[in-house]
């Protein structure tokens, strides 16, 4: 079986030979943009012999806002058109790594949530996210308002990455749902719709889409905020959350799962066994979530975004281990 017929197989719950395998991470310096961007994508496919690509979107995870100083100037944000620079140039990265090795399999990239979108743009202004949170409460017609604006961009770029790079589908990555941050009520009301927007947007165009449930800050979420949300793959922080890839499934109604390893780092430490395993620790505990999930509706990866830092041969280490069973 290839690579592609592997994956898509696991998306749809259908047969497989093995249990597809994915990682990845961030790249930084000279290798967030451009050429080098791809290049470095492709390297880091070709040396793990991963079964399917995330393909980064790295340099752009700050979605390009006016100067905010009040809760207005989020009513403010203009709508992005396709020529522009944040839309076209991801879709030209995804494009030329498709280009490569999309015939071989498949390739998903990075959208962060419009309200992750929005807080990053803001950063960039020095509007920290306690501000927005202030802003949002203060002013909350304002900020919505610019946050449908942004889902409006954020569903365009997902359609031209799928419809004119060649994606696969988009790997969907949503925020804010921690504990103590929105009442079920207030997330419902504030930050829903546009995730919804975007999401059902890019389902007319494919729907091989996978939801990621981020608890990147090693922060529980409240994942029912997200457990009826439209994507194929569910891929949740097992380690944060304390939900294991057997009982996540029918927290996710029987969708595929993408997961089971944990890949917490803050820039000072690594934690979790794909960093400092041995071989064999790292090959029986990836054996043993097979067994215990089955080969059916399952995928293997991290909680989230592993350390740039990691030693490649690990991740060679899980391939290999899937392929065995």
């Amino acid at each position: 079986m290839d690579k592609r017929t592997r994956v898509l197989n696991a998306m749809n719950k259908l047969g497989v030979d093995h249990v597809p395998v994915g990682f990845w991470f961030h790249f930084s310096g000279e290798e967030e943009v451009g050429e080098t961007c791809v290049q470095a994508h492709l390297k880091y496919y070709r040396e793990t012999d991963l079964d399917f690509l995330k393909v980064m979107n790295d340099h752009y995870a700050a979605y390009p806002i006016p100067e905010i100083t009040c809760a207005a100037d989020f009513a403010k944000i203009p709508p992005m058109t396709a020529d522009h620079p944040f839309i076209a140039e991801q879709v030209e990265r995804a494009r030329r790594i498709v280009q490569e090795i999309g015939q071989e399999r498949c390739v998903f990239y990075n959208i962060f949530a419009p309200f992750s979108n929005l807080r990053n743009g803001a950063q960039l202004h020095r509007v920290s996210d306690a501000d927005v949170m202030r802003y949002l409460k203060e002013d909350p017609a304002s900020v919505m308002k610019g946050l449908d604006v942004v889902a409006q961009g954020c569903a365009l770029l997902g359609e031209l990455l799928i419809t004119e790079a060649g994606c696969d589908g988009i790997y969907f990555c949503v925020q804010g749902g921690e504990h103590g941050r929105f009442t079920e009520e207030e997330y419902r009301k504030y930050i829903m719709p546009s995730d919804l927007y975007v999401l059902e947007h890019i389902n007319r165009y494919s729907d091989n889409n996978i939801l990621h449930m981020c608890g990147w800050a090693g922060k529980a979420n409240h994942l029912e905020f997200w457990q009826n949300y439209p994507a194929k793959v569910y891929n949740w922080a097992v380690h944060v959350e304390g939900l294991d890839l057997e009982e996540g499934r029918y927290f996710a109604g029987g969708r595929t799962t993408l997961g089971g390893f944990e890949t917490l780092w803050d820039g000072r430490k690594m934690q979790g066994l794909i960093y400092h395993g041995t071989k064999e620790e790292i090959q029986a505990y990836t054996r043993e979530l097979i067994l215990n999930h089955g080969k059916t509706g399952l995928m293997l990866g991290g909680d989230c975004t592993v350390d740039a830092a990691i030693d490649w041969e690990h991740i060679r280490w899980v391939v290999e281990a899937a392929r065995s069973l």
